[in-house]
Formats: C-alpha cells, sequence, structure tokens
C-alpha cells in the first residue's frame, strides 16, 4: 500500500517546519519506506502499520495545534510492492526516459 500523507496543523503561522519536522521523524522512526515531497509525504507499508504511524502523527500534532486538517490518498494494489519507486519507473518507461522526479540544486 503506498500512502500520500499531507497534514496542515491550522492556526500555526505559515512557517510550519518545526511542526512538520516532528511528524517526520515519527514516519522516519517507523522504519517504513517513504518520500519526504514539497507537500506532504508518501509512505509505503501494510494497511496497520501506516495506520499506526498516521495515528502517532496525528497525535503529535495535536500537542502543538487544536485544529489539524489530514489529506490521505491511498493506492492499495495486491501484491506490489516498491510502489514508491515503481510508480516512477513505469511513467519513464513509458515516456521511453527518465523524467525529472528529485529536485537537484543548480
Amino acid at each position: 500500500m503506498l500512502v500520500d500523507y499531507t497534514l496542515v496543523p491550522l492556526g500555526s503561522g505559515t512557517h510550519l517546519s518545526s511542526h512538520i519536522s516532528k511528524i517526520v521523524d515519527i514516519i522516519d522512526a517507523s522504519g517504513l519506506p517513504y518520500r519526504l515531497t514539497p507537500s506532504g509525504t508518501c509512505i509505503e507499508g501494510e494497511w496497520d502499520d501506516i495506520m499506526n504511524v498516521l495515528r502517532d502523527c496525528q497525535d503529535e500534532a495535536r500537542k502543538r495545534s487544536s485544529h489539524i486538517m489530514s489529506f490521505i490518498q491511498i493506492e492499495d494494489e495486491v501484491g506490489e510492492h516498491s510502489k514508491l519507486t515503481r510508480n516512477i519507473a513505469s511513467i519513464e518507461e513509458s515516456l521511453g526516459r527518465a523524467v525529472k522526479h528529485d529536485l537537484i540544486e543548480a
């Protein structure tokens, strides 16, 4: 299962890195494969493992904000793994070329 997860603590100002870094720390400590993006985090794993991590993230966010918006998009395909990389590779195969999917400093 691949989950695209975005958490927004409302009423916390416009710079959220101090709040979000605590959430990313929880995801990182889970040991699940993940990829941080500029607007969310993709996490790969089994349903129960991911939902436990998301609950821990929600609990942590509630310590800092009384109003939280969470957005969760789930891709669940039986027998599939490595979706973090496989989804991108599939697009590249279809295009016949690599696509820019990681930021490279100029």
